[in-house]
């Protein structure tokens, strides 16, 4: 083992991490302006005279507001002009004005109204309402009965959410950033018989320790459990000789990070190193095939190609590559595009996705090595730099 793996402890890790010194500015009025004159572009492109957006992810981006959905309506309504509304139970209230960073109206109802029937008496007769895949199935098609027409919003929320501006990709660095040095201290700590909850304890920890909220999630896996992309439902033990895959994430501000390593703790057989330096090929080749223009099926494709050329698959066929090759990230930890087969949405500057083509042997072992990446107008750009080699998971 290198002193990268092993030889300390949780205690004198933690000890060592201290707040992260260059925090990225939150995202100002100006931008969350912008972000709805955006919408308001696409919507008219696709012949809506209204946006709803369901609370999640989606909303945040426009409102900052960070509350996850439930059962109850809440939404943002964009019109093609005028003020936003905000739907919201009555008792909401105050917690929604605490976080509400943009003007709007609100439309306020009691438990025992109907919210959608509020909201259409606030559009203008005959309005084409765009509707977020993310609402419920329900409240959807009770606006599809009541109102003149309905149609996909997925288009326009995508069609701003996807391309990040300079003060995103700068959170979304400082959170890949913070959760490598977390990777780093991790990969320390680790030592015969210690348990995937200890470490995934530590690294929450750590996570915290630098400053965020704490691990968005966290797997961590050893020897044959890797061969399951998320993990098995019990609590393993570390062993001399085994793989280790390692998968978490924080978040800054609500931007994301997930990164991925898979090294030796000692010495591993000849197929998980052949597999590890294949993985490393697939993972190189996705990157060079992101260009801006290019379909994000043919990054998937690339890795694909690196994987069959070597005797595995040929597509989701084990052993090789079970999923697609990467995700988009911003405001949710999987989001459009994606990197994977039929998804033709062509690359441009300012989309982020992760780099993760994963190679497993059922029930043996598996291999994923995840980086993310942006793209500019030359190319793809690294957040973090990808895995040296099998005994060395940092540069």
């Amino acid at each position: 083992m290198t002193t990268m793996i092993g030889g300390s402890n949780a205690e004198a890790e933690l000890a060592r991490l201290t707040r992260w010194s260059e925090w990225a500015p939150a995202i100002s009025d100006g931008e969350l302006k912008a972000r709805m004159d955006k919408a308001r572009e696409l919507m008219a492109l696709a012949g809506a005279g209204a946006l709803i957006v369901n609370v999640g992810p989606s909303m945040r981006y426009f409102t900052g507001v960070s509350w996850s959905p439930t059962e109850r309506l809440v939404a943002l309504i964009i019109p093609a002009s005028g003020t936003p509304r905000v739907v919201c139970p009555v008792f909401e209230r105050g917690s929604l004005e605490a976080e509400l960073k943009i003007e709007a109206d609100l439309v306020l109802w009691e438990e025992e109204e109907d919210p959608v029937e509020m909201v259409c008496r606030t559009l203008a007769p005959g309005t084409v309402l765009a509707i977020d895949p993310m609402l419920s199935a329900g409240h959807a098609r009770q606006f599809g009965e009541r109102l003149a027409g309905t149609v996909e919003g997925g288009p326009v929320i995508d069609g701003c959410r996807m391309i990040k501006s300079a003060n995103e990709l700068a959170l979304l660095q400082q959170a890949k950033s913070m959760t490598l040095e977390v990777h780093k201290a991790a990969a320390r700590i680790l030592a015969p018989g210690i348990r995937a909850s200890e470490v995934i304890r530590f690294i929450d920890q750590a996570h915290r320790a630098l400053g965020s909220s704490g691990s968005y999630f966290c797997a961590v896996q050893f020897g044959h459990a890797t061969a399951f992309p998320h993990g098995l439902p019990y609590d393993q033990e570390l062993e001399e000789n085994q793989l280790v895959l390692i998968d978490t994430g924080c978040r800054i501000e609500g931007y994301h990070s997930d990164i991925t390593r898979t090294y030796a703790f000692g010495e591993v057989s000849a197929l998980e190193a052949e597999t590890w330096e294949l993985e490393k090929t697939a993972q190189a080749a996705a990157f060079a095939a992101a260009k801006p223009g290019v379909p994000c099926e043919d990054v998937d494709a690339a890795a694909r190609a690196v994987i069959t050329k070597a005797g595995l698959g040929p597509d989701y066929n084990l052993p090789g590559l079970p999923h697609r090759t990467g995700h988009g990230i911003g405001l949710a930890i999987h989001e459009p595009a994606y990197l994977v087969r039929g998804d033709r949405t062509p690359l441009a500057a300012g989309m982020c996705f992760s780099n993760e083509p994963m190679i497993v042997y059922p029930d043996k072992f598996g291999v994923r090595l995840e980086d993310h990446f942006y793209m500019t107008d030359e190319g793809a750009r690294w957040f973090t730099q990808p895995q040296v080699a099998l005994d060395k998971p940092f540069t």
